[in-house]
């Protein structure tokens, strides 16, 4: 690619629900006779102001926001969506990108994983006290670091079992190293490092190679980032005994109307996949991913319970929307209340959230639930919502008001500043 390839041309769309029948418009298909438009949906409902605790900013606002990254050059193109819990919606798009198109939402998963595990805590197959090794017998009996940045061999025995609820909450012991170290050093050389590429090594082959490692902490005592959704993914998946693609399409992405969402693009609409995008080292952007080819067109070359999923911004609305109504979908209660409250605040201890667990200041006035950040203080205090490592972003306040914001290019300070000025336009 030379230099950064950008369009002038753009689009938006507002939606308020309207005092009669309405639809919500969807840039490339046309209305369903039941209503419905590229996956999502219009209540019909008025606004209830008491609803709208958040001032929903007029759509020019989004529009402008987009155009001016778009036109800066750090993004080819971004589509974006901020609604309510009632039915208002209001769409945009910029550059290169269009309202239908398919982007790979990486770590969004992590949202829609966690959803998918408490449906089935509340059909009781599984408990968040449940022992993992049940399911990942290669998880039984492991080592533990004496310190995070110890030789690999300088363990002690793992005190008791990681739980499902040491997943979504991401204090396993296993997770991403950002230091240098003998751990970090190992997962580099072993495949299980985690990084923007798609994953290398097969389900089973990934849960092996990360067994062969030691914790970097015992369970519940503290927090690192990443892995714990990749052995979730693989623990559900033999838990139900079929691929979990299959199950999250049945049990979760049909029954909301998510048709595009799933660990791979059919081969028939691979057309629509956008390619995606690092910054490069002349200043421009180099392609890391093709356009309607590469790992994420069905179908995978092996199992990708631990993976990463593709979506839209159609599909990501309607699962935002149900989230943002208390769990509810047109009239069904997807989520238990209890279990999304549990999701939705904040599980960390204050003494997990060390400087070395993450990134410089990221606990500062954040926690984290089961699959989301959640803002623990300031003026949005209660904000929840996660971010995909390709510039896509989701949140969701306690007044009902979300956003919705997808680009495909690597995040950096560029895409950070997106991100960040969409979320104060709902204040």
């Amino acid at each position: 690619m030379e230099g950064r390839r950008v369009k002038v041309s753009s689009t938006s769309v507002a939606v308020a629900a309207p005092r009669s029948t309405g639809l919500i418009a969807h840039m490339h298909e046309p209305a369903a006779s039941d209503g419905r438009v590229g996956g999502m949906w219009s209540t019909g409902q008025p606004l209830r102001q008491a609803a709208r605790r958040a001032r929903l900013n007029r759509v020019s606002e989004l529009q402008d926001t987009l155009d001016r990254h778009v036109g800066s050059g750090s993004i080819p193109g971004a589509v974006a969506a901020i609604g309510n819990a009632e039915g208002s919606l209001e769409l945009a798009t910029a550059g290169e990108m269009a309202l239908d198109d398919i982007v790979r939402i990486q770590s969004m998963t992590k949202a829609v994983l966690s959803v998918a595990t408490l449906r089935l805590v509340e059909a009781g197959r599984l408990d968040l006290a449940d022992p993992v090794q049940r399911w990942l017998p290669e998880l039984a009996d492991r080592h533990v670091l004496r310190a995070p940045d110890a030789e690999l061999n300088d363990a002690v025995p793992m005190a008791h079992p990681i739980t499902v609820r040491h997943l979504l909450t991401n204090t396993s012991g296993y997770g991403m190293a950002l230091t240098p170290s003998p751990m970090q050093e190992a997962m580099r050389d072993n495949g299980t490092e985690a990084g923007p590429e798609p994953v290398a090594l097969s389900a089973d082959a990934w849960v092996a190679a990360l067994a062969d490692l030691p914790l970097a902490f015992q369970p519940g005592t503290g927090w690192r980032y990443h892995h714990s959704f990749g052995l979730l993914g693989v623990m559900l998946a033999r838990l139900l005994d079929r691929p979990l693609g299959e199950h999250l399409r049945e049990d979760l992405l049909d029954p909301l109307g998510m048709p595009d969402t799933g660990y791979a693009v059919p081969a028939a609409q691979a057309h629509r996949l956008c390619a995606a995008y690092r910054d490069g080292e002349d200043g421009g952007l180099e392609v890391i991913e093709p356009a309607s080819a590469g790992f994420y067109v069905a179908p995978t070359p092996f199992d990708v319970s631990h993976g990463e999923l593709v979506s839209t911004l159609a599909d990501y609305v309607t699962f935002a929307r149900m989230l943002s109504a208390g769990g509810q979908h047109e009239g069904r209660q997807m989520v238990d209340p209890a279990l999304l409250r549990e999701m939705t605040q904040d599980q960390v201890p204050a003494s997990l959230k060390t400087p070395d667990s993450f990134f410089p200041g990221f606990w500062e006035g954040m926690g984290w639930g089961f699959g989301v950040a959640v803002e623990t203080t300031g003026d949005h205090a209660g904000r929840y919502g996660w971010s995909g490592g390709l510039g896509t972003d989701f949140f969701i306040d306690p007044s009902g008001a979300f956003g919705v914001l997808l680009t495909q290019v690597e995040m950096g300070p560029a895409v950070f500043g997106l991100l960040g000025d969409v979320q104060r336009l709902v204040s």
